[in-house]
């Protein structure tokens, strides 16, 4: 085609390249100077990474200790508790105030810790004079009624 020069042709296939020379021009060969490497050359030489920390130990399996069941709060069953425990304390003479951070701290006890627990808590109450040992009662029998073994 005409503007094509013998560069862009295609090459032929039948053709093969000539064999190269086994023998290659000598060069000169410089050697570099050989740097050891040694533990503190490479722990320098990691920067941000971290690096090599050691040979890892195998550490011994932490097996779980079993705990004894406690009877805690039955956290599906928490808003007819809510009610009968507000119908306890409204009828008491406890400050409605007090009487509020008493309730979130029973049902706080009683769902985290054990029921014994927030009957204590509700002890402590009764010794203080702010629950009569009726309204003590009745708190009791609804935590052991709203419990169950966890």
């Amino acid at each position: 085609m005409p503007g094509e020069n013998e560069k862009s042709k295609p090459a032929k296939p039948a053709q093969k390249p000539a064999a190269k020379p086994t023998q290659k021009p000598a060069q000169k060969s410089v050697q570099k100077p050989v740097q050891k490497v040694t533990q503190k050359s490479v722990s320098q030489s990691s920067g941000s990474y971290g690096g090599d920390k050691g040979p890892k130990k195998n550490k011994p399996v932490k097996t779980k200790e079993s705990t004894k069941k406690q009877s805690m709060l039955n956290t599906h069953k928490l808003a007819p508790f809510k009610y009968d425990m507000n119908e306890i304390l409204s009828a008491s003479s406890m400050d409605p105030a007090k009487a509020s951070s008493f309730l979130a701290s029973v049902i706080a006890k009683a769902s985290r810790i054990s029921t014994k627990s927030a009957k204590e808590f509700a002890k402590t109450f009764l010794d203080a004079g702010d629950l009569t040992k009726d309204e003590y009662d009745k708190i009791c029998k609804l935590l052991d009624r709203y419990s169950k073994f966890r």
